[in-house]
């Protein structure tokens, strides 16, 4: 057996490969595997990372090549690669492409595949064959009408992904064009990584561009790149956000750096419902229903225009009764937007199969060393109950009330307070899970707060007045982990999270993450009462930041 010490990884026969943090090819070692694989464990030492079915076809949409892929394993592997590694990668990334949809002059919708057996065993399969209309010969099956995303959708849950080159129907047009000066009157260029981003979507206007999903670091400029393919599209466009203080974000952009006139732009939220050429929603509204067992109401606007291209911001967030009306949706440009693609339901492979494969993905310690995004140094600061009366209510409770119990700890406000006194002249966030521990620390702060009860009007005057820098201090509730643009936040503080949620973790990071004046630095404190659930949650929580390079300093109170 070979041996080569000087490696970093070594690959076991179950697809999961071990990373030496200390090694010099550590950094390089890192943003390779996390093009084809997943992080599932990082302590200090050993990262821990696992090659799967749906790691290798992102990797695959994406044009990385199977020979790059074993290249690397081979050229890095401290001992050999396992044989049975070898041959499963090879077998999965061959399945990407093997079956094709595709569109007939006549419209019927034809999936189809060189391999006649396969085929056959498709044919077959209890959960593919209702969705068939007939088989057509030895390597070609008829789908039925409207069956184009559940398909996709039950081929990848069997194993199957398919390349979609049915093509798009032709939304009506849209005259929206970039200003080479943005109204503000400041001089306005696309990035050359947004170039590439928009470029990877688009694929030259062919029917392998169309759908997919763009992931890039918070404060990279996804809504220009999301603009920036509506240019070249230019169809009627639906946005799609997480609240409507983020699809006003859109508003404001698009009429900042477009061409696109004020009128053209709608918004169909609970508090306005306009349907224009550019119409910006968000996914309550859409999953709004009476009751469970009622309709949802306003999923009619998926129809009520004729549009060439759906946005979906913060596509990792994306609600699962969405999904149902995205698989009808497989004849629209779809485009998802997000920082990561870790949801916590597991619902990767729907991302991928009814929005589309991953198409760009660029790593965030990439633009950190650009100087595109701000330098964050992280902080763990663990501390004890603030009393043994509190330590000891903890350790007799119900499991489901530990965390929270932990989250709340009193003695984190102290923290806090110390922090404050580091940084009095920053633009401070504090952010939290529970409504109580953050009403209660507004009080002792006298600063102001913003949670979901907050009056969206109230809400962007209190933003405003943060971005002006009349407010040097603001609480947020987790409303604010998604799609709120605060470039001059460069100190965020977490007090309470949800549980173990590693997406969560980057947007917060992401709040302070628009390039800084000077030095360029950005601060992430996060406390945790140690010795508890909070501990353990916190470290499933930094997961993802690991993955892209960041280390957290752990500090003990």
């Amino acid at each position: 057996m070979a041996y080569n010490p000087e490696n970093p990884i070594i690959i076991q026969s179950d697809k999961s490969v071990l990373l030496e943090t200390g090694n010099p090819k550590y950094e390089e070692s890192r943003d390779y595997l996390s093009r084809f694989a997943e992080l599932e464990k990082s302590p200090e030492y050993i990262h821990t990372y696992r090659i799967t079915p749906l790691s290798l076809w992102n990797a695959a949409a994406s044009g990385m090549e199977l020979d790059e892929i074993i290249w690397f394993l081979k050229s890095y592997s401290k001992y050999d690669v396992p044989s049975n590694v070898i041959e499963d990668i090879k077998d999965y990334t061959s399945r990407y492409g093997r079956l094709k949809l595709i569109k007939e002059i006549t419209g019927d919708l034809i999936l189809e595949s060189e391999d006649d057996i396969l085929i056959t065993e498709i044919f077959h399969h209890k959960s593919i064959r209702p969705l068939i209309e007939e088989r057509l010969n030895r390597r070609r099956l008829l789908i039925k009408p409207g069956a184009r995303g559940y398909l996709k959708q039950n081929l990848i849950k069997i194993g199957y992904p398919v390349e979609d080159f049915a093509g798009y129907v032709k939304g009506s047009h849209l005259d929206i064009s970039f200003r080479p000066r943005t109204r503000k009157g400041r001089l306005f260029q696309l990035r050359k990584y947004q170039e590439d981003a928009i470029n990877a979507f688009y694929a030259g206007g062919s029917n392998r561009g169309g759908s997919g999903v763009l992931v890039l670091p918070c404060g990279a400029g996804k809504t220009i790149i999301g603009m920036g393919i509506m240019e070249k599209i230019k169809m009627h466009t639906l946005i799609l956000g997480t609240n409507v203080i983020a699809i006003r974000q859109w508003r404001d952009e698009l009429l900042d750096k477009t061409t696109i006139d004020e009128n053209t732009i709608g918004e169909y939220t609970g508090e306005v419902k306009e349907i224009c050429p550019v119409t910006l929603s968000t996914y309550q509204i859409l999953t709004y229903r009476y009751t469970k067992k009622d309709k949802f109401l306003h999923f009619s606007l998926f129809d009520r225009q004729n549009w060439g291209l759906i946005i979906y911001d913060e596509v990792h967030l994306l609600p699962a009764p969405i999904f149902r009306a995205v698989a009808n949706l497989q004849a629209k440009r779809r485009l998802g937007l997000t920082a990561t693609l870790i949801r916590e339901d597991g619902k990767e492979e729907d991302v991928f199969s009814l929005i589309g494969p991953k198409k760009y993905d660029v790593p965030w310690k990439t633009l950190e060393s650009q100087g595109w995004i701000a330098k964050a140094l992280c902080k763990e600061i663990r501390i004890p109950f603030s009393s043994d009366e509190e330590r000891l209510k903890y350790a007799v409770a119900h499991q489901r009330s530990k965390f929270r119990l932990a989250s709340t700890n009193e003695k984190k406000f102290e923290v806090v307070f110390n922090i404050l006194k580091n940084h009095k002249n920053d633009n401070i966030l504090i952010i939290g899970q529970y409504l109580d521990q953050l009403k209660r620390l507004a009080d002792k702060l006298n600063a102001p707060i913003i949670t979901g009860q907050t009056a969206n009007v109230l809400r962007e005057n209190l933003y405003n007045d943060f971005r002006k820098g009349k407010i040097k201090i603001l609480i947020v509730s987790k409303v604010a982990n998604f799609a709120i643009d605060l470039p001059d936040a460069n100190v965020a503080i977490q007090i309470s999270g949800t549980f173990g949620s590693r997406q969560e973790e980057a947007q917060r990071l992401g709040r302070i993450l628009r390039p800084k004046k000077g030095e360029n630095y950005a601060y992430f404190y996060s406390i945790i009462t140690k010795d508890t659930k909070d501990q353990d949650y916190s470290a499933n929580r930094q997961l993802f930041l690991t993955e892209q390079g960041y280390k957290y300093k752990i500090e003990n109170i």
